[in-house]
């Protein structure tokens, strides 16, 4: 049996699931096969908050619809958490403990046994604190479970005709925001604002804007990075980067890397 069958399997086993949907591929992947084998027995949830990047919410809502799944949208408020705001190394820790508790809360009061994730094989070889408190909280990772990759979910999701096998990543906004520079609704503001608009403007799908203070360090993917450095288009996304309050706008030449703020082991 391969490891499609078995998430099948091992989804179908577990009769009625809840899962935190983020709109990216893979919870896009595991909520397709769930509702393939469990039918209305499915509920997507989305926690929305500041740290939520306004493409990924609306990604989450299409999708959703598109699939047919009953969804929820979940008011979270990290902000509203002290420790949270300090931006401490284990800040994702703090989020996640947040976020799924309300999840598995929910769950009980619906009726629902199992709380599900996106989390794959790969994401075990990540800096990932909030990994810890979806484990203490019983959420189950059905994706890690079956042992399938990134690479894999993507052939599938493909095979599957899925508008997001090619999505890039994207991540909760706090992450571009160096560990102990404190986290403001206004910096990540900044922050979804900047990507947006490299976005629009067609330069990268792979785009991080990290917020250090009065510079924003743009990442792109390395094969961009020649394009957003053209004359008239560098002088376009500096206008609108000092725009949007920041004083300094720099272009990381190493191109985009995932959890380039995160401590290096």
């Amino acid at each position: 049996m391969n490891k499609y069958q078995n998430l099948q399997k091992l989804l179908k086993d577990m009769g009625r699931v809840m899962i935190a949907y983020s709109g990216g591929v893979d919870s896009t992947l595991l909520l397709r096969v769930a509702k393939d084998v469990l039918g209305e027995n499915v509920l997507a949830v989305t926690a929305l908050s500041a740290t939520t990047p306004e493409i990924e919410r609306k990604d989450a809502v299409r999708l959703a619809r598109f699939m047919g799944v009953e969804h929820i949208l979940l008011e979270s408020k990290e902000l509203d958490i002290s420790d949270f705001k300090k931006n401490p190394l284990d800040k994702c820790y703090i989020c996640k403990n947040h976020r799924f508790g309300a999840l598995v809360t929910l769950a009980r009061k619906r009726k629902i046994n199992y709380v599900l994730d996106g989390a794959n094989l790969d994401d075990h070889k990540d800096f990932r604190p909030g990994m810890r408190a979806t484990r203490e909280l019983g959420i189950r990772s059905p994706l890690s479970e079956v042992k399938l990759t990134k690479a894999e979910i993507r052939r599938i999701s493909k095979k599957l005709k899925l508008p997001t096998w090619d999505k890039p990543s994207l991540a909760c906004l706090a992450s571009r925001i160096p560990y102990g520079q404190p986290i403001s609704a206004e910096k990540l503001k900044q922050v979804d604002a900047g990507e947006n608009y490299i976005r629009k403007l067609g330069l990268s799908r792979e785009v991080r804007v990290r917020h250090e203070g009065e510079t924003a360090r743009i990442e792109v993917a390395a094969g961009d990075i020649a394009r957003i450095a053209t004359p008239g288009v560098r002088k376009r996304v500096g206008v609108y980067f000092k725009k949007l309050g920041f004083k300094f706008v720099a272009l990381d030449l190493s191109g985009y890397r995932m959890g380039s703020l995160n401590p290096k082991k």
